[in-house]
């Protein structure tokens, strides 16, 4: 790796550390390419993470993402901001392990159609009134459901928002899936709905039919979309992935037992 470029959280220390990091690397030989990249040194948490994905989103064949923890949790990041000289060292020394993380591929349909990608999930929410959303799953009907929204996740996503909902928390290295959770469902005499988590296949086609109006929202990583005058929204795993540069090797259960308990 040549080039390398830095996202950093916007606070105080987070711009200090990235300073620091960016003079290390520019004394060990390495240059700063904003635009193309082979390395993205991400300085912050997990939010820090998605906004670099997404600020590369073009890029990803060709970029790898290695990070150094400063917010709350780090679950994409393998140092602490009391490792950074490991940090520099081991980009600038060592050869990493690229591992590969498939994203979501999330087609909007109405008068047009729009497409985006998510690294961790996409929810569809209504906190203003019941959404009542047909769940297609290749082409055969699942449920009928009625509530607050529902969440699909991808195995990197089962920590986020997912586990929140009380959904599973899949181990890494099953990443051909997708994971869909119910948000706060109505389930009585009348309406019912499956009521749990539902592992599923990546290859399938996951198609939420609504009448969607302006209090529906599309909400994908740290992005909200207004879902007024749609008419379905698709899931499904994309093909694009993004690349961890893994310079140490932790163990998925030990990263979860630091993180969780």
């Amino acid at each position: 790796m040549k080039k390398f470029a830095i996202v950093s959280k916007d606070d105080a220390d987070s711009i200090k550390i990235s300073k620091e990091v960016q003079k290390s690397l520019f004394n060990s030989g390495l240059s700063y390419a904003d635009r193309d990249p082979d390395l993205v040194c991400v300085i912050g948490g997990d939010g820090t993470f998605l906004s670099a994905i997404h600020k590369y989103i073009k890029k990803l064949d060709t970029t790898i993402f290695a990070a150094v923890n400063t917010g709350t949790l780090g679950f994409f990041a393998d140092y602490t901001v009391d490792e950074l000289d490991q940090y520099v060292s081991d980009i600038v020394n060592k050869t990493p392990k690229i591992e590969k993380k498939k994203m979501l591929k999330i087609t909007v349909k109405g008068d047009d159609v729009k497409n985006y990608l998510a690294v961790n999930e996409m929810r569809i929410e209504n906190v203003i009134k019941t959404q009542t959303i047909d769940v297609i799953i290749n082409d055969k009907k699942l449920e009928t459901y009625r509530g607050t929204g529902v969440c699909v996740c991808t195995q990197v996503g089962s920590t986020a928002y997912n586990r929140s909902l009380r959904g599973a928390v899949v181990e890494s290295g099953l990443d051909n899936i997708m994971e869909f959770t119910e948000i706060t469902g109505i389930h009585h005499v009348h309406y019912r709905s499956l009521g749990v988590p539902l592992i599923m296949d990546g290859r399938n086609v996951i198609k939420l039919y609504s009448d969607y109006d302006d209090t529906a929202l599309l909400c994908f990583d740290r992005y909200a979309i207004n879902l007024k005058g749609s008419t379905s929204v698709e899931v499904t795993l994309s093909d694009k992935e993004f690349q961890v540069a893994r310079y140490k090797d932790i163990e998925y259960i030990e990263h979860l037992y630091h993180l969780f308990t």
